[in-house]
């Protein structure tokens, strides 16, 4: 964790038993942000008759197994599971797509799982050599291959070619090496009515960016870190040695994916992978995460605070059909962008406690009608964060918390900003969504700090208590205390540093995860179609053999593309090596459409991915030749 002397005694001058006294000491000060925080959130919960558990009960060691093997969705080779029906996925079909060490971390678990079963005297579902026999053939090669060329061809569900548009191959597309996320808004502050003000953001120095390339390896995380487990320093832990620095993702020919542009189908199947990698990634750096069960909390069915993300969502759906973050949490957004960005002590000055009891009281009785004109800027900054805290799972989840504190002790920033992608993607839809609404919001404010007096790190102290749990300490005058709360708020308020400032990475899929999602959707097409080995080599090697052939003819052959909402017909396109997302989409644009449209890559080896407008669609027909492109909002 991060601490030191002068942090101590920054603590110890601003403990909430001594009255704060304003210096020029730039730590001092931020440190005061936080106690402040913390002792408003603890006059707002006086009188509560709610009581809230510190910690949830430890698990032993079988129930963290089989959380973690139901979360690797291997739920299948878990004692007391029904059978393989009840799973998302067969277990070979996951295990089929890992790499060497991704395998042995599995391995590891289900041996322990096993141990522990037989020392209580309880069977094993089944024997780990008997479920590695199969999947260890070829997982060392797998590691470092490419996803397979093709998948089980699927009826195309499009019919009718009317012509084939031949481009200009001697027309050159812009190379983009690299470039740097624009902050765009949230599909789902698509509403005229919610939409917050344009983006106002201040670029870091430019000599400060370094490409992300990380994101463009074929290599999982954990195969990179190895060097850890002989006591050496890694290559990212050389390259990526400086503070603050701001990573550039790097854009790949086949496009940058987001969470936002993959199906459900494959975030699921994303999830299963980045957990396994997750936990072989901490493992291969030596760190120990704890899992413990989740808190016992009230939640309610109606209202706004303390209602489950997923209940309001479902109520807000009814007037805003597909809304994916709470209409109530976008408002209070909205007010803030538009009248508080340049309020000094934004989020930081606390408005009046009964105030704030009296519009949480209001919004709870009648969302429908409230006066939202009324809200003052501390006022919607105060329930902003009484919304974060009175959820009745954190925002970061419970299962999460310990591992996202874990992330602190690794060395290398990279590791850090490397793991944090991992951690979120596995959240919840709707925790991940309203986080990264959250984000937007709080690097916002933090771009108009000349203003607002709100730097990076004191934005970053403020929201470390609202997101991250305060656990109240009984002896407050003991130093072992003050030093394990200043390691607490030192170490929160670093973790969200570390995601507004490098958010636009935290949402992208690396080319590795990406690639075994592939693998696992072709190991699940053809494990529905029940082909048995001898089947399934003839048929790779004529479909090798015809898409060979299909390859060689693909620079001067056609994809059809089909767009319903424009036309009834498809639309044949030449391909070459110039030919991008951008370039087909315009084709089929028109006064008459209602949105600005995205292409599609649908079926094959994925169950549906929106491309990137500067994506080669040359590299992507070879990554996945059977699928279906479709033109849509």
């Amino acid at each position: 964790m991060l601490s030191s002397s002068s942090d101590t005694s920054s603590r110890t001058s601003t403990s909430p038993t001594v009255p704060h006294t304003v210096t020029s000491n730039p730590q001092h000060v931020t440190m005061e942000t936080y106690w402040r925080e913390v002792e408003s959130i603890e006059e707002e919960e006086e009188g509560e008759e709610e009581q809230k558990e510190e910690e949830g009960k430890s698990m032993d060691e079988v129930e963290q197994d089989e959380v973690w093997l139901t979360e690797a969705g291997l739920s299948s080779l878990v004692a007391g599971s029904s059978s393989t029906e009840t799973a998302p996925l067969p277990a070979e079909v996951v295990l089929s797509t890992l790499t060497r060490h991704q395998a042995a971390t599995v391995r590891k678990r289900l041996d322990n799982y096993n141990e522990t079963l037989k020392k209580r005297n309880r069977q094993p579902v089944r024997d780990v050599r008997d479920i590695f026999t199969e999947t260890d053939v070829g997982l060392a090669e797998r590691c470092t291959s490419s996803p397979p060329n093709h998948a089980e061809s699927s009826p195309s569900r499009y019919h009718i070619t009317t012509k084939t548009i031949r481009r200009n191959a001697n027309r050159g597309r812009p190379t983009l090496p690299m470039f740097v996320f624009e902050e765009q808004q949230p599909e789902h502050l698509s509403s005229p009515s919610l939409t917050p003000s344009p983006p106002h953001t201040l670029p870091p120095p430019v000599s400060r960016l370094r490409p992300a390339d990380w994101l463009l390896r074929d290599t999982a995380y954990s195969e990179g870190v190895a060097e850890h487990k002989q006591g050496r320093t890694c290559r990212d832990c050389v390259c990526f040695h400086e503070d603050d620095l701001q990573f550039a993702p790097v854009s790949p020919s086949q496009g940058l994916t987001c969470t936002d542009d993959l199906s459900s189908h494959d975030l699921t199947r994303l999830s299963f992978i980045s957990h396994i990698e997750l936990s072989t990634f901490l493992l291969a750096l030596g760190i120990q995460t704890k899992r413990t069960r989740p808190l016992r909390s009230k939640t309610r069915d109606s209202g706004v605070f303390g209602v489950p993300l997923n209940s309001m969502l479902e109520n807000d759906r009814k007037k805003f059909p597909g809304v994916k973050v709470p209409v109530v949490f976008q408002k209070l957004l909205c007010i803030l962008e538009h009248s508080g960005l340049q309020t000094e002590g934004i989020l930081r000055v606390s408005g009046s406690a009964a105030r704030l009891k009296f519009l949480r009281r209001e919004l709870d009785q009648c969302c429908s009608v409230f006066d939202w004109s009324a809200v003052r800027q501390v006022d919607a900054a105060g329930l902003l964060k009484l919304f974060i805290r009175e959820l009745p799972t954190p925002l970061l989840t419970h299962t999460h918390l310990s591992t996202f504190r874990a992330v602190l002790s690794m060395s290398s920033e990279v590791h850090q900003v490397q793991a944090l992608q991992l951690l979120l993607l596995l959240l919840p839809e709707a925790n991940r969504d309203t986080l990264r609404a959250l984000l937007v919001f709080l690097r916002k404010v933090v771009s108009h700090q000349d203003q607002n007096r709100m730097s990076l790190w004191n934005v970053s102290m403020v929201m470390a208590p609202n997101l991250f749990v305060c656990h109240h300490r009984g002896n407050r005058c003991s130093i072992a205390n003050q030093r394990e709360e200043m390691e607490e708020a030192v170490g929160g308020a670093h973790l969200i540093e570390l995601m507004i400032r490098h958010q636009d990475l935290l949402w992208t899929v690396p080319n590795f995860l990406l690639s075994q999602v592939r693998q696992m959707n072709q190991a699940s097409n053809q494990k529905q179609l029940n082909l048995s080995r001898t089947t399934s080599r003839l048929l790779r090697r004529r479909n090798d053999k015809n898409d060979r052939n299909q390859i060689t003819d693909l620079c001067e052959g056609v994809i059809r593309v089909h767009a319903p909402l424009n036309t009834k017909v498809s639309m044949a396109i030449q391909l070459d090596e110039q030919t991008t997302a951008k370039d087909v989409t315009t084709r089929f644009e028109s006064e008459s459409s209602p949105a600005p449209q995205r292409l599609y890559e649908v079926g094959g080896n994925i169950y549906e991915r929106r491309l990137h407008p500067d994506c080669c669609l040359l590299d992507v027909y070879r990554v996945n030749p059977r699928c279906d492109w479709l033109i849509k909002p």
